[in-house]
């Protein structure tokens, strides 16, 4: 069987060509944001479920769903969902509003940061700290910032494949591996 980002890839490409096309005054940022809706909607087991139920049909799923977006829904996006739920690819959702983010990325220049900090940061310290990350990294940062005390200090940020570990945690690690060598 296929693997979802596979599978995915065309849908998110497709999309995406649409987005850029900007049809029906409907931004590159407003599909992004739909997108991102989709894929929220998609990750529910209570929603994979709904939509593959032999005993309901196609057009429910479609209208299920259409009231759980917050977004609005323009010609394009409602063939789209037509046509996932009609090739059974609801469970799709999340890995294309993924490849979407990552397209949308590509054309912009930036790129996803995944910030783990040991402490709380204030939006100064989250402001000052992706400026330097985004001069490291030579791209414009989307941060999200989660805590994780484990890091005892510090932080860690993962942009992409890429990895930069100051946390007191990390530290530790390589010294223990230096005494044990």
């Amino acid at each position: 069987m296929a693997e979802n980002a596979t599978v995915a890839r065309p849908y998110a490409e497709a999309l995406f060509r649409v987005a850029q096309a900007g049809k029906e005054s409907f931004s590159l940022a407003a599909w992004s944001e739909l997108v991102s809706e989709l894929a929220q909607i998609g990750t529910h087991p209570e929603v994979q479920a709904f939509a593959r139920n032999p005993k309901v049909s196609e057009s429910d799923v479609i209208a299920t769903i259409t009231t759980l977006v917050k977004s609005p829904l323009n010609t394009e996006a409602k063939n789209f969902l037509a046509m996932l739920v009609e090739n059974g690819r609801i469970s799709l959702l999340p890995e294309i509003g993924a490849q979407f983010q990552l397209l949308k990325n590509s054309v912009e220049g930036a790129a996803d940061a995944a910030i783990s900090s040991a402490f709380e940061l204030s939006t100064a310290q989250v402001a000052e700290l992706v400026a330097t990350l985004e001069k490291k990294f030579s791209r414009k940062l989307n941060p999200a910032v989660t805590v994780d005390p484990s890091l005892i200090g510090g932080v860690r940020v993962v942009v992409g494949d890429e990895v930069l570990d100051t946390s007191v945690r990390a530290k530790l690690q390589h010294m223990r591996a230096a005494l044990a060598a």
